[in-house]
C-alpha cells in the first residue's frame, strides 16, 4: 500500500536564482524528516537481509584499499573515511531506493530486487553523478590527509593510545580537529545540495543528471532549515554508526538510504501522469495449462 504524503505544495518559480527545473518542490518541516526516518526504519525491518551486502562490505573494502594504497597506518584517516560516507552514501544507496520504491507502490520487495536498479533507463546518469561524488570523496580524503601531515608530519602514530593523546591532548590536535571539521563541513554541504533528492528523482522520473542536480539545489533553497537539520541528522547517525569499528553502519546506512527515498517523496511532487509499467508476472507454481501448445498424452 502506497504511503500517503502531505499535499502542502509550494509553487516554484521556474527560474529562482537562475535554477530552472520542471519539477514541483514542496515545503517540508521537521515532522516530515521524522516521518521519513520512521518509514525508512519500517523498510529496513521489512527487507533487512541486504544490509550486509550493501552497507558493510564497502566500508571494509574501503579501509583495506586505503591501507594498500597509502602503504602506512590508516589510523589518521579513520574519521575522515567515516565522515566521507555522507559524500558517497547517496550513490551507494541506489538499491535501497529501488526497494523503498517497490514497497511504496505496494509491490513485493526482496533483497535481490535491489539489483533491478541496474536496468533503470537513467542508470547512466546515476552512474555519472556517482562518479562525481566519488571524486568529491577522494578529494576530501586527500584534503584530510594533507591537513594531518601539515599538522603532525609524515610520522604515523605508534599506537591507538598514542594517536588519541596526539589528537585530543595537544594544541596541534585541537587545531587539526577544528580545521578538519570545517573543511569536511564544506564538502558535506556541497554533497547535500547536489544529491539530497537527485538519485531518487533519476530512478523515479528518469531525470537527467543536470535536471536532478537543479532540482536538488532548488529543494535545498526552498527548505534551507529542514535540509540543514537533515544533514545534521545524517552526520550524527553516521558518527554513532561508526562506533565501534563501523559495525553500526550495517543498520544506519540502510535506514538512511530508505529514509532518503521517503524524503524525496515528500519534497518533490509526484508525476501527475506516471508512465504505465508492465505488470510483473506473479510468483508461484506454474501448471501445464498455463503453457499453450503443451498437452499431456491421452490414455488410449
Amino acid at each position: 500500500m502506497a504511503t500517503q504524503y502531505s499535499e502542502e505544495i509550494v509553487s516554484p518559480e521556474q527560474k529562482a536564482s537562475g535554477i530552472a527545473t520542471p519539477y514541483v518542490i514542496r515545503k517540508i518541516g521537521l515532522s516530515d524528516l521524522s516521518d521519513a526516518l520512521r518509514l525508512g526504519w519500517e523498510d529496513f525491518k521489512a527487507v533487512p537481509s541486504h544490509a550486509i551486502i550493501l552497507c558493510v562490505i564497502y566500508p571494509v573494502l574501503g579501509l583495506v584499499l586505503f591501507r594498500m594504497v597509502l602503504g602506512y597506518s590508516v589510523l589518521p584517516l579513520l574519521f575522515p573515511l567515516a565522515a566521507g560516507f555522507t559524500l558517497i552514501g547517496p550513490f551507494a544507496a541506489l538499491g535501497l531506493y529501488e526497494l523503498s520504491r517497490r514497497r511504496q507502490r505496494g509491490e513485493e520487495a526482496a533483497a535481490w530486487d535491489a539489483i533491478q536498479v541496474l536496468r533503470a533507463p537513467s542508470f547512466g546518469a546515476m552512474l555519472g553523478l556517482g562518479m562525481l561524488l566519488l571524486a568529491l570523496f577522494a578529494t576530501w580524503i586527500a584534503a584530510a590527509d594533507a591537513i594531518y601531515i601539515a599538522t603532525f608530519g609524515h610520522a604515523p602514530a605508534a599506537s591507538i593510545p598514542a594517536f588519541e593523546r596526539r589528537v585530543l591532548m595537544t594544541p596541534e590536535g585541537w587545531s587539526l580537529i577544528i580545521v578538519g571539521c570545517g573543511v569536511g563541513f564544506l564538502f558535506a554541504v556541497v554533497a547535500l545540495c547536489v544529491s539530497v533528492v537527485s538519485f531518487p528523482l533519476m530512478l523515479d522520473r528518469h531525470a537527467t543528471a543536470i535536471d536532478a542536480i537543479r532540482t536538488s539545489l532548488q529543494a535545498v533553497m526552498k527548505n534551507p532549515f529542514a535540509m540543514a537539520v537533515w544533514g545534521l541528522i545524517v552526520a550524527v547517525l553516521l558518527v554513532i554508526g561508526s562506533l565501534p569499528f563501523f559495525v553500526g553502519l550495517a543498520i544506519v546506512l540502510p535506514v538512511l538510504g530508505h529514509a532518503t527515498w521517503h524524503l524525496y517523496r515528500k519534497v518533490v511532487e509526484p508525476d501527475p501522469n506516471p508512465p504505465q509499467e508492465k505488470p510483473r508476472p506473479p510468483k508461484g507454481h506454474r501448471y501445464a495449462a498455463d503453457f499453450p501448445g503443451l498437452s499431456l498424452p491421452m490414455e488410449p
